[in-house]
């Protein structure tokens, strides 16, 4: 099997999201999980100061562009070519390029893998991200995102919620 690699796919503007999660469904729904590893929208905190006043918010870094890590097929470029929102592969004519290992490491993306001792079942605390401070037991773990996943009760549903390992804790 050919080795997974870093590939960049222009979107229109605005559709960045919505582009990564009509791609994550393709995965799901075409058993793809092998072949298509990641999907990033690179983002990045910014403070503003509008009228004397400080706000935190965050900014797409690549505004129009979605980050794939994929092993490049035949079936991959297919689904990735014809998803909704996306207009192409970044590269010469149709034939997309590879981001280097220096340019992954420029964008601050590469990461290193975590090793947990977790399991399902295992009570978990969120000690980072948008979720700290959540408790919630796991549900499900996924080795090669480095994710778990955890219901958090939202609105009175539970709701599955994507944690990173590096932003959780055993209990």
């Amino acid at each position: 099997m050919a080795e997974a690699r870093w590939y960049v796919v222009h979107t229109y503007s605005g559709y960045e999201n919505k582009v990564k999660a009509n791609i994550d469904k393709a995965i799901e729904n075409r058993h793809l999980e092998n072949e298509i590893l990641e999907v990033s929208v690179p983002t990045q905190e910014v403070v503003e100061l509008k009228d004397g006043v400080r706000k935190q918010s965050t900014r797409k870094m690549f505004p129009g562009y979605v980050l794939i890590k994929m092993v490049m097929n035949d079936d991959t470029w297919y689904v990735v070519r014809n998803t909704r929102g996306v207009t192409g592969f970044v590269g010469p004519g149709s034939k997309p390029v590879p981001l280097t290992e220096e340019e992954m490491a420029n964008l601050g993306i590469k990461r290193e893998n975590i090793e947990v001792d977790f399991e399902v079942g295992d009570m978990i605390t969120v000690i980072g991200g948008v979720w700290k401070d959540t408790v919630g037991a796991i549900v499900s773990i996924n080795e090669r995102k480095q994710s778990v996943t955890i219901n958090v009760d939202m609105f009175g549903r539970e709701t599955p919620v994507e944690i990173s390992f590096a932003d959780i804790k055993k209990m």
